[in-house]
């Protein structure tokens, strides 16, 4: 059984440390810029409870679906299976859509409330108004890639991690300093490196090499199972979106008694945070597929 969580574990905590470097690698750069990198940071670090807020959706039914569908597997019920990835996949489509309008609609109103100030907001915006466009990659590669980790294909889910992260690493430069776009450009590449992380989790789920593929069969909505499904991916949710309203509070008190080089500390604070968080997620993350297949099993 260690064995068993231990094979996942160790390349699902890579990928979760991975994980950190598209925000991490973005914050870097932008710290580097010439001219208001402070203010350009701090911008940036105003988005964060928004991608906190795409995270908690995608764990509603990446978290939720992902254990079902393993320990579906250990009953040996294919179907049942195939329907529940089909299921999440759709809800992950449409929330993702919900979100895009949401943001777009309030997106000033919801930036000032995130802690922006009238200097910080013109960079949150840039970055937001880029960023809410790709959130549908987000939370189709992070939500989906649960379900390549719950067929014990844990190295090609740390693979979609990888890819992406090493994609933004090398888009950043190019779109922040050698385009001159700035913070718009760290957006862009964060986009690009998470369509083309989504790409190769579609890739494989609708391939042959999935033991459990996404079939538009499998995708008409069973509101009976999405409510198994939003349940059991809840505690995952209120973790990311009680996160998010942390960071909100912490940004709008630290504005208020510091300015905006506090909020800007609070961004590279973060950044030491995460990487600490995710070691403990990535052990989490492999135990999950094993205790949920076994339970199936009885």
């Amino acid at each position: 059984m260690a064995y068993n969580i231990m094979s996942l574990a160790i390349p699902m905590t890579i990928a979760q440390l991975i994980n950190v470097l598209y925000s991490l690698v973005d914050r870097m750069y932008i710290g580097h810029l010439a001219q208001n990198s402070t203010l350009a940071l701090t911008g940036l670090g105003i988005t964060f409870p928004i991608i906190m807020l795409v995270t908690a959706v995608t764990n509603l039914f990446g978290m939720g679906g992902a254990p079902l569908c393993s320990i579906a597997r250990g009953r040996g019920d294919d179907e049942r299976a195939e329907k529940i990835i089909g299921n999440s996949f759709a809800m992950l489509i449409i929330c993702s859509c919900i979100l895009i309008i949401i943001g777009l609609v309030m997106k000033k109103s919801l930036l000032y409330l995130f802690g922006a100030s009238d200097e910080t907001y013109p960079y949150a915006n840039e970055y937001f108004s880029i960023y809410i466009w790709g959130s549908i990659f987000v939370m189709v590669g992070l939500g989906m890639n649960t379900f390549i980790n719950a067929q014990g294909f844990a190295k090609k889910g740390m693979l979609t991690i990888l890819i992406g992260a090493i994609i933004n690493i090398i888009l950043d430069p190019i779109f922040i300093f050698g385009l001159d776009l700035g913070i718009k450009g760290a957006a862009i590449a964060t986009v690009i490196a998470q369509f083309i992380s989504a790409s190769w989790v579609l890739h494989f789920l609708f391939s042959d090499k999935a033991i459990y593929r996404i079939k538009k069969s499998c995708m008409k909505l069973d509101f009976k199972l999405i409510k198994e499904i939003v349940s059991l991916g809840f505690s995952g949710f209120v973790f990311a979106t009680t996160g998010s309203l942390v960071q909100i509070v912490c940004n709008n008190v630290l504005l208020f008694w510091g300015g905006n080089i506090y909020v800007g500390i609070m961004t590279v604070l973060n950044s030491i945070r995460d990487v600490l968080q995710m070691t403990i997620e990535g052990i989490r993350s492999g135990a999950q597929p094993v205790i949920s297949y076994n339970y199936g099993a009885g």
